[in-house]
């Protein structure tokens, strides 16, 4: 069993309680420090079993999920996040292909991040993901069939916004900076007459067709 610890120390007016899995120690590291100094009660784990337990134990407000990982991956222990626990979840991953993100999407995390990141632009999303989880509700969609009700719908979640994604395919496919795949995006909007929002919706479309026709 991999080591998984409570941060020492967490502020008794923390912003929230935060379960971090990656199985890359520095990178587990560094996440979870990083979230600590920003006021985060912070659980981690190396491997997606000791993360189910941990969660159980916890019950953190929100994971942050490496996808790839040995023995249980990041969409297994959200699957059981999602149905077991009610514990919304959001992934940190290197991956972007379309398989990846149709399943991220299917899973109903609130938020998809694409590898490398410093810390102080992950901080920001998880910012930004507790502060609809507190305007909205704490739960994500109970299963991927109900993602489309009302009530799920009520709940406003990061992959609603279909930028985000769009720019990590760009990053993944082209191997651009962040800054770089928005610049890309942009200028493809431009050229189709389009605004960035709506070039986004085409290229996710794409990517998510791809993923249904392999």
């Amino acid at each position: 069993m991999g080591e998984s610890t409570v941060s020492d120390g967490a502020p008794a007016g923390a912003k929230g309680r935060i379960l971090v899995v990656d199985d890359d120690r520095l990178v587990l590291a560094t996440v979870t420090h990083g979230l600590a100094e920003a006021g985060y009660e912070v659980i981690d784990a190396d491997n997606g079993d000791d993360a189910i337990l941990l969660a159980r134990e916890h019950r953190p407000q929100l994971a942050l999920l490496d996808i790839r990982m040995e023995g249980k991956s990041g969409f297994d222990v959200a699957e059981t996040l999602r149905d077991a626990y009610r514990i919304p979840f959001m992934f940190l991953s290197a991956f972007a292909d379309a398989e990846t993100i149709a399943k991220v999407h299917a899973l109903g995390a609130l938020d998809y991040l694409v590898k490398p990141l410093d810390v102080g632009r992950i901080v920001p999303s998880v910012d930004a993901v507790f502060a609809r989880l507190r305007q909205g509700g704490a739960a994500p969609p109970a299963a991927p069939a109900v993602a489309a009700t009302p009530a799920a719908a009520a709940v406003p979640v990061a992959l609603d916004d279909p930028l985000p994604l769009a720019v990590g395919v760009l990053m993944h496919r082209h191997s651009l900076s962040r800054a770089g795949a928005l610049q890309r995006l942009q200028r493809m909007a431009g050229e189709g007459g389009l605004t960035p929002q709506a070039q986004a919706e085409r290229l996710v479309a794409a990517v998510e067709e791809l993923a249904r026709s392999g």
